[in-house]
């Protein structure tokens, strides 16, 4: 190390050969003791920090590098000793995985089909608004001939049915139209069924 002395003053002087004598190295700086006495001190050079830094750095990753080689002994050591148990876990871990997707999948609940009968209105117990009939003015034959129209039979069906000429059909056809203002078979069914006159 390198020591660089200051000249002390002179009532120093017995206190440095005693520093001497201890062989005690201080840095460069002038520092005052206890008692006002200056004391000459050496410092560090900078060499040995770096030093220092690259020894704990390089003893730092030898250590990591020691463990890590360890660890892998260890693992490797692990799965050579214990390779039948960790196959039989890994398949058994699938199995299981499996029977669950399976269970659930199978024991999914279906959705239920249900089948509900509702009572539809025949046409026997449908009775027409006879307030209406009246207002309009329809006969109990255009009435009639009103119904099949909507059960969609053409006029020669319904003459057929009625044991009529298809000429009859078609005049009391005319005449309901005019009497509900309809221009159509369909409009004249539509007019039918909101006035309540067939179902």
């Amino acid at each position: 190390m390198n020591r660089t002395t200051t000249p002390l003053p002179l009532n120093v002087q017995p206190l440095r050969g005693i520093l001497r004598k201890a062989s005690l190295v201080l840095p460069k700086v002038a520092v005052f003791g206890y008692h006002g006495l200056p004391v000459t001190l050496t410092k560090e050079p900078a060499s040995s920090r770096r030093r220092a830094r690259r020894d704990i750095l390089l003893y730092g990753v030898c250590g990591g590098l020691l463990i890590a080689v360890l660890k892998l002994t260890e693992y490797r050591f692990l799965v050579v000793e214990h390779s039948v148990e960790i196959y039989v876990a890994l398949v058994a871990a699938l199995f299981a995985g499996l029977g669950i997707w399976l269970g659930l999948t199978l024991s999914r609940k279906k959705p239920a089909i249900v089948i509900k009968e509702i009572p539809a209105q025949s046409a026997d117990s449908f009775v027409a608004d006879e307030m209406r009939v009246s207002q309009f003015g329809i006969t109990a034959r255009e009435l009639e001939i009103l119904g099949l129209i909507a059960a969609g039979l053409s006029n020669r069906e319904i003459a057929g049915r009625l044991f009529v000429s298809e000429n009859t059909v078609k005049t009391h056809s005319s005449r309901l139209f005019d009497k509900l203002g309809a221009k159509r078979r369909t409009q004249a069914v539509q007019l039918g069924k909101a006035a309540r006159l067939i179902p």
